[in-house]
């Protein structure tokens, strides 16, 4: 086998707590006027406004905008665009959840690049580099402060939309896992579920044969030496501190364990890319209204039992990274440990309507460039089995 690896990443990530406390001097070297994008929720936490301080005190104006919705709504990124240009930015900073994160990229590369968010989507439309950007988790699930992607919830297309561009990676990583520990139990779930499903799919992907130039040609080439290096990590990492994570927000350990696998999922599926799971939640998502984390997780021991057969070294070494005797286990113990952290285990539980299996099996069949990359591949009739088996809960329909 030819080793072939392919790594994006942020000019400088910052990992460990109190690392929040750089903000002021980092910024200060990359720009002079700061926008900085977050949510309602979080405009007046006190360790927002502490880092909010930090940035005056070292002579940074400041503008916040803390208009962000979840899912992104294209019209948000377009009016916070308009409402910044006038103070005139040189530098875009975003706090917070994964839509936090995702429209503070959108925002850098309208502030930067003019034209609709419209203008930019699929891979590779970003015409150049957007202002520096500098992103701070405060949830650890989406690992966008890592990833070339912001997603947006597009009102004319009923489905998600994604921007995926290299540029969009942002300039200065923070994770600072105490910011986590105010999250509520199920917020760290779902977003520890979603993290987990990265690096799931992520190692799971398809492998491409690496033609030269297969990194500038695709966003997502598929799984490679490096991702996965990445993704067994997150994997050994999640695995072991999420549920306590869940169980005891307080547990700075299991919090450190749950940011930094985030982290590593998102490097890891920033160049793999992900696959069925996220396909077929893409359209699931637009019609429950659904968090993204439930969805995936929800679907991923499903999408890993129809995969199963062409993924059975994948498999032990997952089950290795986790603590698990055998390959057998992983999908089993993948489920229980879901369960027990409060993932719906069927897409009936996460509201679908029966009737509705046909319509998101076409969806999901559609979204080529995430079912090019599910190992085992999938024909219409073949995503209606697997969305039905998903729906009934019932994995033996896929053997």
């Amino acid at each position: 086998m030819i080793i072939f690896g392919t790594l994006r990443a942020p000019r400088e990530l910052l990992f460990g707590a109190g690392q929040r406390h750089a903000l002021g001097s980092i910024a200060a070297k990359l720009g002079n006027r700061a926008l900085i994008i977050t949510d309602s929720r979080l405009a007046s936490d006190a360790d927002f406004l502490l880092m909010v301080q930090q940035l005056e005190d070292n002579s940074v104006v400041v503008m916040i905008d803390s208009s962000t919705l979840p899912d992104v709504p294209v019209e948000s990124a377009v009016s916070c665009a308009q409402k910044a240009r006038q103070f005139a930015p040189d530098l875009v900073i975003g706090i917070g959840g994964g839509s936090c994160l995702d429209m503070a990229k959108c925002v850098a590369l309208l502030l930067t690049h003019g034209g609709r968010p419209q203008d930019y989507y699929g891979e590779y439309a970003v015409p150049g580099p957007v202002m520096p950007l500098i992103a701070i988790p405060t949830t650890a699930g989406t690992g966008s402060e890592v990833t070339p992607v912001a997603v947006l919830s597009d009102s004319e297309r009923s489905l998600k939309v994604g921007i995926s561009s290299p540029h969009l990676i942002p300039t200065v990583s923070i994770c600072d896992p105490d910011l986590t520990l105010s999250c509520p139990p199920g917020l760290t779930a779902i977003a520890g579920a979603d993290a987990l499903t990265h690096a799931l799919e992520a190692f799971t992907a398809i492998r491409r044969e690496p033609v030269p130039g297969i990194a500038q040609q695709r966003v997502f080439v598929g799984k490679n030496e490096l991702s996965d290096h990445f993704a067994l990590n997150a994997i050994a990492l999640l695995w072991q501190g999420l549920e306590a994570a869940c169980k005891n927000g307080t547990d700075h350990t299991a919090r450190e364990k749950v940011m930094l696998g985030a982290t590593l999922a998102g490097l890891a599926f920033g160049v793999a890319g992900t696959a069925a799971a996220h396909a077929i939640q893409y359209p699931v998502g637009a019609l429950t209204h659904t968090a993204h984390g439930l969805g995936v997780a929800c679907l991923m021991p499903y999408v890993m039992t129809w995969n199963a057969p062409v993924i059975g070294s994948e498999l032990a070494k997952i089950a290795q990274a986790a603590g698990l005797d055998g390959p057998d286990n992983v999908i089993p113990a993948l489920s229980a440990l879901f369960a027990r952290i409060g993932i719906p285990s069927t897409l009936r539980e996460l509201g679908l309507e029966e009737s509705r299996i046909g319509w998101v099996a076409e969806q999901s069949i559609g979204i080529t460039r995430l079912i090019q990359n599910n190992p085992r591949p999938l024909n219409l009739n073949e995503m209606h089995s697997l969305i039905a088996a998903a729906y009934h809960g019932d994995r033996s329909r896929l053997k």
